[in-house]
């Protein structure tokens, strides 16, 4: 039988510069699988501030914030959560009759992925990228254990910030770093962009390391994933990341935890 969406249907959504369907076929397929009466579509937008006003106006139950707007939303939500606040970026906002509040699930996901693939901490990483999801990771990896990493940012100001925060080095480059662990918080490699086949770090670079981890969910296999399992890198993926932080965002929007099952199987779908 066919879901009907009706007058009492709650709507989530997201908000990203280049939307993909990973997240509306995710929600959607829980939804439809839990009965719930929910409805989940994905958004881009020129007018942040307007949207999320019309998130609070509209009664949209929560949405999902995505690069580049998990910083710049900030200044739009009443309140932050601490796994919000202690990053500076949101990536999940909740309405809870008019009053949005702003969560950080990426930093769960990247914690979640650590642990499971058993990352030393006793490894020197290179992370790519100073923004909101470099944030969490950055935050993640120091509270994983590592202390020897370098955040690679082309902006100083915001890739010295980030490292100063958390404890480790700047450089605007890969110059003269070495890393075990590498690291990409930036659009590239990312489906549907100028730099779509960028491979985020040079092959030598990938050649030293050891661990290859790229947040980039769009493609599952990106240039930089790719290649690190042609050459027989430890990988994590992005598309790994944006399910786990996605259940994560779907209990706090119904309340609802699905099993380990029905969570594998809507991965599964969304990747699709």
């Amino acid at each position: 039988m066919t879901r009907m969406i009706d007058k009492e249907t709650k709507i989530c959504m997201s908000l990203a510069a280049r939307p993909t369907n990973f997240g509306t076929r995710f929600h959607n397929y829980l939804y439809d699988a839990l009965n719930l009466n929910y409805l989940y579509k994905a958004f881009t937008t020129n007018d942040l501030g307007g949207a999320i006003t019309g998130i609070k106006a509209l009664g949209i139950r929560g949405c999902g914030v995505s690069m580049p707007f998990k910083q710049a939303c900030i200044p739009f939500i009443d309140e932050l959560d601490t796994s919000a606040s202690v990053i500076h970026s949101v990536n999940t906002i909740v309405n809870t009759d008019g009053y949005l509040k702003g969560y950080n699930t990426d930093y769960i996901a990247i914690e979640t992925l650590l642990n499971q693939y058993r990352v030393p901490a006793g490894l020197t990483f290179a992370l790519k990228g100073s923004g909101g999801m470099a944030s969490a990771v950055a935050c993640a990896l120091k509270n994983h254990g590592f202390t020897k990493g370098y955040i690679i940012a082309r902006d100083d100001e915001s890739g010295q910030a980030l490292a100063k925060s958390q404890g480790f080095q700047h450089s605007t480059d890969m110059t003269g770093v070495t890393a075990d662990v590498l690291i990409n918080a930036t659009p590239l490699g990312m489906a549907g962009g100028p730099e779509s086949e960028t491979l985020a770090f040079s092959p030598q670079e990938i050649d030293a390391a050891t661990v290859i981890f790229d947040v980039v969910a769009l493609p599952a296999e990106t240039p930089l994933i790719r290649y690190a399992r042609a050459h027989n890198k430890a990988v994590i993926s992005g598309a790994e990341v944006f399910a786990i932080q996605a259940v994560e965002q779907f209990s706090l929007y119904t309340g609802v935890r699905p099993s380990d099952d029905l969570f594998a199987s809507a991965a599964a779908y969304a990747r699709q």
